[in-house]
């Protein structure tokens, strides 16, 4: 007679064998969990998972990752707001532009001086020790220059508030800095990295100043800076609390040296600064020949082409990457000045600005890299904030420049700034990077033997000097 379910025996509880993470575990058939799924069931629907092909997509599945990199875009968003909020606060107040223009450049002045060491502060004691109160300094100066132009105080004071903002700490430096910790030795994560965190700069600078023109438009003038003080402060805080993917601080000794002083590093940021001299006279020339809407095309072209170079494998030389991506965009600056020389179609204009930005965000990636490459990991902050710096340098190079060929030549004269900037870049990068060989004295035949099988093992196993790491040439035939 056939038992009933209730009377059936129940068989001993055994081990059943799945593979998790590459090894064999050992879980108990009748483990159950919540949903009725035991535990063999459990490890066997994640050993059966794979890793998304998306590179963004299983870049962000990094631990923690996703916590750091929303705060870390909520600071970063009022990078473009800021200056814009101010220009129009203080000119609707005080009626000058001039002024206005006068009190922002001073900003960007004191910026470029504070910043490195604001950035080495944080490199020898930590992002949230220092970026914290470094924040809250910079808020307080936005909030003394809404009090100022409210009040109607002196000149001077507005330059003097404004000036205290140059404590903000470089957000995508740090952004930059915890990737390169989380995925140190793995190139191809760390390229994904950049490319995520230039389309993230894009993507900021392209929204924040339509941002603060809303607010200043639709509410009151001193609305764009207070969000703007507000957003920072709020993203800052977000971005320090994550602490378990902060990189560790770095003490500094006596014995280290300044990242302007490692080899290739000066011609890195000489790069930059040419790099921001294109920046700097393309949106000076537009706004003056077609208004400023019609830049967001350009942060738009510049979003898109660094994420698609993100998602592709980047070749092994980066020095050479560099050269391709400098002749690139020196080509494609070219034709904004060929459509306004062959007609007058705004049109026109917007698609040929639109792949003008296709090769800046791939440059400002691979450059980005180098200097990754370059700087000593106890450094990276204050090495990405030079570099950020000098294309600050160059944007206000190359935005008087522009203006002076507007004023004097039209600005159909003046898109060629932005081209003859991108041209000298390129020459910059291929005369002060290029790999130099040194002569091989005679030697004799047991020297020769001995020299060909050091070679072979450096091949197998590159020398990681720096030279090689700035040029990216370690393992191949350039490597010194």
């Amino acid at each position: 007679m056939p038992r009933s379910p209730a009377t059936r025996t129940v068989p001993p509880s055994t081990a059943l064998l799945a593979v998790a993470g590459g090894q064999l575990v050992a879980a108990p058939r009748d483990a159950p969990e919540r949903g009725g799924r035991t535990a063999p069931e459990r490890i066997h629907r994640q050993a059966l998972r794979r890793p998304s092909r998306n590179p963004y997509l299983r870049l962000l599945a990094t631990p923690g990752a996703r916590a750091f990199t929303a705060g870390n875009l909520i600071a970063r968003l009022p990078m473009g707001m800021l200056s814009v909020s101010a220009v129009i606060m203080i000119a609707g107040s005080r009626g000058s532009y001039a002024l206005a223009g006068a009190v922002t450049a001073t900003g960007l002045a004191a910026t470029a001086v504070v910043a490195p060491f604001t950035a080495r502060l944080v490199d020898r004691y930590g992002q949230a020790r220092i970026a914290v109160p470094a924040t809250a300094l910079a808020v307080l100066g936005s909030l003394a220059l809404v009090l100022c132009v409210h009040h109607d105080a002196p000149a001077w004071t507005l330059f003097v508030a404004f000036a205290a903002t140059a404590t903000t700490p470089n957000t995508g430096g740090m952004s930059r800095a915890r990737w390169a910790h989380l995925h140190r030795g793995d190139p191809a994560a760390l390229h994904t990295a950049n490319s995520f965190e230039q389309a993230a700069d894009e993507l900021c600078f392209m929204l924040g100043p339509v941002l603060a023109a809303t607010l200043c438009g639709a509410l009151f003038p001193e609305a764009g800076t207070l969000v703007g003080a507000f957003l920072l402060m709020t993203g800052v805080l977000v971005f320090a609390a994550q602490r378990a993917t902060e990189p560790p601080p770095t003490p500094r000794t006596r014995t280290a040296v300044s990242p302007l002083r490692t080899p290739g590093m000066p011609v890195l940021l000489a790069v930059f600064l040419a790099t921001g001299a294109v920046f700097g006279a393309l949106e000076v020339v537009s706004i003056a020949h077609a208004g400023g809407a019609i830049l967001a095309l350009q942060a738009a072209g510049s979003c898109a082409a660094g994420l698609l170079y993100g998602s592709l494998r980047p070749a092994r030389n980066v020095h050479r990457r560099l050269l391709l991506c400098l002749t690139a965009m020196t080509a494609l600056m070219s034709l904004p000045l060929l459509a306004t020389t062959s007609t007058a179609s705004l049109p026109v204009l917007a698609l040929c600005l639109l792949l003008a930005g296709a090769a800046t965000a791939p440059t400002m990636v691979t450059g980005m890299t180098l200097v990754q490459r370059a700087t000593p990991a106890g450094q990276l902050n204050e090495g990405m904030t030079l570099s950020v710096t000098a294309l600050l340098g160059g944007v206000a190079a190359g935005a008087a420049t522009g203006g002076w060929l507007v004023e004097h030549a039209g600005t159909v004269s003046g898109y060629a700034a932005p081209t003859g900037a991108a041209a000298l870049a390129l020459v910059i990068a291929a005369a002060g990077t290029a790999p130099r060989r040194r002569p091989i004295p005679a030697v004799s035949g047991s020297q020769t033997r001995d020299r060909a099988a050091r070679a072979t093992a450096r091949t197998a196993e590159p020398c990681g000097t720096s030279a090689c790491r700035v040029t990216g040439t370690a393992g191949n035939d350039a490597c010194p």
